[in-house]
């Protein structure tokens, strides 16, 4: 079997796991776990700006990321498979100048949930762009690149592998936590009072790690420096 194809393999495996029962999660009790995976290979840097209870606030500077198009799904997990496998494809040189691209992580899946339990709600997979093509990324048919202006995140971890069963509860858990907290005003003027937030769900891990899994939540914001 030709290497491509046996990491191809491999995430599917990464990606299929999150339909793995919810009772096989193990969570972090607190924040500050250091992905393993970011060890091994390039992550977006980022500083720590506050950490309170059962939430960390980070500032990320201006990155690059590789996105598909809205996905439409009942299904995180099923969605993320999808992107995940067209954005496979662009770092294995499926894009404009061939090119082939370091894997990164963490892969990331912007939810826009829907208004009821059984209408579909949009994803959007991304990739993080290597600093090494940071200036210059490589343009693919069907993804976009999209260029993050310093931001700042609002950031619960979990453990175990993402299930569709738990992820609501976890972004749940993290607007809860921020609540009454100096960030609550800038993250609601950001996302408004009257819709649904948007929340972004990070997976860092390969499908061999079945210990110290560390999985994220994201609430992006923005703040008047």
């Amino acid at each position: 079997m030709a290497v491509s194809n046996v990491l191809k393999l491999s995430l599917l495996v990464s990606l299929l796991s999150g339909l793995w029962p919810a009772e096989k999660t193990q969570h972090n009790k607190s924040l500050g776990i250091f992905p393993p995976t970011c060890n091994r290979i390039e992550c977006p840097s980022f500083e720590v700006v506050d950490v309170g209870n059962g939430y960390e606030i980070r500032r990320y500077n201006s990155t690059m990321w590789a996105s598909t198009s809205a996905i439409q799904d009942i299904s995180l997990v099923d969605a993320t498979r999808t992107g995940f496998l067209q954005l496979f494809d662009y770092i294995q040189g499926k894009n404009y100048y061939k090119e082939k691209i370091e894997m990164t992580a963490p892969v990331i899946t912007e939810v826009s949930p829907s208004d009821g339990p059984f209408c579909e709600s949009s994803f959007l997979v991304s990739f993080y762009v290597p600093k090494k093509n940071q200036a210059n990324p490589a343009p693919a048919k069907g993804l976009q690149i999209q260029k993050w202006k310093p931001t700042y995140v609002a950031v619960r971890q979990f453990g175990g592998f993402v299930s569709d069963y738990e992820i609501g509860e976890e972004a749940a858990a993290l607007q809860a936590s921020i609540v009454g907290t100096v960030w609550s005003d800038a993250i609601e003027k950001s996302h408004g009072k009257d819709r649904t937030t948007v929340y972004t769900v990070a997976q860092y891990n390969s499908p061999f790690e079945f210990d110290n899994r560390v999985n994220e939540i994201w609430l992006r914001f923005d703040l008047e420096e």
